[in-house]
C-alpha cells in the first residue's frame, strides 16, 4: 500500500526553508524590497546582537543596488521618516536616491529632512564619502540651499543645536544665496561672521527671534532672562545652556510641550525644577493629560522609555504618572478583530539594545525584549481575551494580572527567559494548552533569529520547513476545526536581520519596526484587509 503520509493530497506541504538566518537557523528569504523596508524601519547603524553598524550599511547599499525602482526608494524614505519615526535610515535612503534620480530626491527632500537633526545627519553621511563623493553634488546643493532659505527662523535656530557637523559647517559648504537681508544677517550670525561681512545687511536686519535670543544669552541676571522669556518663543534647548538659575529653568519647563517634558525629566530634575512641589504637579498634569496624549498619538512605548531612564531621585509622583500616561496611551492601540496568541521572544539575543549598541553613554537602556514585552502588554490590555506566551527554548506560562499597570505588566513579561530561540513554541503551546480556544491570529514579536526546533539545535520541521511553518499548519488545522475560517500569522521583527521564519502568503504577514504604524497594519491585516509591509510603503503618496 502506498505511503499516505507521503502522498497525502489533502494537506499542502509547507515550503522548505531557503536560507539561514544570522543565528544559523533555517529561515526564509525576504524579497529585496521587503528586506530594505525591514532595514529602514528597524536599522539604526548601530551594533545589534547578530550584526554591527558596518553590516547594516553594507546591506543597505547592496539592497539599493538590487532594487531598480526609484519611486519605491523615495516612498520608503518618506515611510521610514513619517511613519516608522526613524532618523538615520531615511537620510541614507535619500542620499542613495540623490545619485539615482535627483528630480525625485527633490520631491521628497523636505518630507524626509523635516528638522535640523536629519539635515545634519544626512550631511555627515555625505561628508563621510560612504555614498560616493564627499562634497555636495549640484542637485544636493540646490536642495540644501532651498531648505536653508525656506526654513522658518525657528526651524533654522533649532537646526543650530548640535555639532560635528554644525549648521555652520552646512552653511559654509552649501553656500546658499540669501533671499533677503534678514536671511543674509541670520546666515552671517549662524556662521560666526563679523557683522561687517554681512553687508548690505546689518545687525538690525536680524529676525526678532535671533535678537531676543542674543539678548537672553547676554543677560546679566536671571531676572533679566525672565523678562525676555515672556516674549521669546524658540525651542527650549536653545535656552538651556545660558539659563542662570532654577527660576529660569522653571520658566523654560513651562514653555516645553508634553513630549519635551517627558523626554527631559532628568534634565529638569538636575536643574532643580522638580524640587518645587508646584512644578512637580504641573509636569505631572501635562504628562498625563489625556487630550495631549491622544492628540500627539503618544504610545505606551514612549512612556516606558521615560520610566526606564528616570534617575533614582525622580519624585515618586512623576514615576506614578508615567504609569497613568501609559494606560491612557493604550487607547491609541487598536482593538484587534478577535483574541490572539502573542508569542513574546525573551531569548538571549533580545537582551540587546533596541536601537543598537552605540558605545558607553550613548546606548539606550531600552532592550529589544522591553519593546516586545510592552507591545504584548499593550495588545493584551486592549484585547483582554488574548494569551501571552513568552518563549526562548521553552514556552512559559505568563503570570498576568489584568489589574496590573501596563508598565508593570511589560516589566514582568520581560523577566522571563534568556536562553536560545525557538519561534515555533507559542504556536505549539497554543495547540496543546488551549485546544478549545478560538484565536483570530498568532502574533510573534521577535528578532526572528530562531535556531532551535523540537529540542534540537539547527533542526528543521517537516519537509525542510522551519519549525514555525510546521507548527503553523497544526495551528491552522485546529482553528479551522473550531470554526475560525481564516486564522492569520503576523511576524513582527524588531531587528534588521533580513530573513523570516514564515514566508509571505495570504495568511502570513511580515512587518518590521515598533512604531505606531505597526499596530495599524497588524490590526488591518487580521481584520482581512490586504495590508502588506511593502504595499504599505507603496501606498505613500508623493
Amino acid at each position: 500500500m502506498v505511503n499516505k503520509s507521503l502522498f497525502c493530497s489533502t494537506t499542502a506541504q509547507p515550503p522548505a526553508a531557503d536560507t539561514l538566518n544570522l543565528a544559523g537557523g533555517a529561515a526564509y528569504s525576504l524579497s529585496p524590497k521587503h528586506q530594505l523596508a525591514q532595514l529602514a524601519a528597524t536599522g539604526t547603524f548601530a551594533g545589534t546582537y547578530y550584526a554591527n553598524a558596518q553590516s547594516q550599511l553594507d546591506s543597505l547599499l547592496q539592497l539599493v543596488e538590487q532594487i531598480d525602482d526609484n519611486v519605491y526608494l523615495a516612498k520608503l524614505a518618506v515611510y521610514a521618516r513619517e511613519r516608522a519615526n526613524m532618523k538615520d535610515m531615511p537620510a541614507a535612503l535619500l542620499l542613495a536616491l540623490a545619485k539615482r534620480d535627483p528630480q525625485l530626491m527633490h520631491r521628497v527632500f523636505d518630507r524626509v529632512v523635516d528638522n535640523g537633526r536629519v539635515l545634519r545627519t544626512m550631511f555627515q553621511m555625505l561628508r563621510s564619502g560612504r555614498f560616493g563623493r564627499k562634497g555636495l553634488s549640484s542637485s544636493l546643493q540646490r536642495a540644501y540651499q532651498r531648505w536653508l532659505n525656506e526654513a522658518s527662523v525657528g526651524k533654522l535656530l533649532s537646526a543650530s543645536i548640535g555639532n560635528d557637523p554644525s549648521l555652520r559647517d552646512i552653511l559654509r559648504m552649501a553656500r546658499p544665496t540669501p533671499v533677503d537681508n534678514a536671511r543674509r544677517a541670520l546666515f552671517g550670525w549662524l556662521t560666526d561672521k563679523d557683522p561687517a561681512q554681512w553687508a548690505p545687511a546689518t545687525a538690525d536686519d536680524l529676525p526678532r527671534e535671533a535678537r531676543q535670543l542674543i539678548a537672553y544669552r547676554r543677560a546679566d541676571s536671571a531676572e533679566e532672562q525672565m523678562q525676555i522669556l515672556d516674549a521669546l518663543s524658540v525651542r527650549w534647548d536653545l535656552l538651556a545652556d545660558a539659563a542662570k538659575s532654577p527660576l529660569v529653568w522653571k520658566a523654560i519647563a513651562r514653555q516645553m510641550g508634553s513630549q519635551a517634558l517627558r523626554m527631559n525629566l532628568n534634565t529638569l530634575a538636575r536643574h532643580g525644577v522638580l524640587d518645587d512641589a508646584e512644578m512637580v504637579e504641573y509636569v505631572a498634569e501635562r504628562l498625563a493629560n489625556p487630550d495631549e496624549i491622544r492628540r500627539s498619538r503618544q504610545f505606551p512605548y514612549q512612556f516606558l522609555a521615560a520610566y526606564m531612564n528616570v534617575g533614582a531621585a525622580m519624585p515618586q509622583r512623576i514615576k506614578t504618572v508615567l504609569h497613568d500616561a501609559a494606560e491612557i496611551a493604550c487607547g491609541n492601540v487598536p482593538i484587534l478583530p478577535g483574541p490572539v496568541v502573542i508569542g513574546l521572544d525573551v531569548s538571549g539575543s533580545m537582551s540587546s539594545a533596541a536601537t543598537g549598541n552605540r558605545g558607553d553613554g550613548a546606548t539606550s537602556s531600552m532592550r529589544c525584549v522591553d519593546v516586545a514585552a510592552l507591545f504584548a502588554a499593550a495588545v493584551l490590555r486592549r484585547n483582554p481575551d488574548s494569551v501571552v506566551i513568552p518563549f526562548d527554548t521553552q514556552a512559559y506560562m505568563a503570570d498576568v494580572d489584568p489589574g496590573d499597570k501596563i508598565l508593570s505588566l511589560s516589566a514582568r513579561l520581560a523577566q522571563y527567559g534568556g536562553g536560545g530561540t525557538d519561534c515555533s513554541l507559542p504556536l505549539k503551546a497554543a495547540n496543546e494548552r488551549f485546544p478549545q480556544r478560538r484565536f483570530a491570529a498568532c502574533v510573534l514579536v521577535s528578532d526572528n533569529a530562531s535556531w532551535q526546533y523540537a529540542g534540537y539545535a539547527f533542526a528543521t520541521g517537516a519537509h525542510g520547513a522551519t519549525g514555525v511553518m510546521t507548527e503553523w499548519q497544526a495551528f491552522v488545522a485546529n482553528q479551522r476545526r473550531l470554526g475560525v475560517a481564516h486564522p492569520k500569522l503576523v511576524c513582527i521583527d524588531i531587528q534588521p536581520y533580513g530573513s523570516t521564519q514564515a514566508p509571505e502568503s495570504t495568511d502570513i504577514l511580515n512587518i518590521g519596526g515598533f512604531s505606531d504604524a505597526v499596530f495599524q497594519v497588524v490590526s488591518s491585516f487580521i481584520g482581512d484587509a490586504d495590508n502588506r509591509f511593502v504595499a504599505e510603503v507603496e501606498s505613500i503618496e508623493l
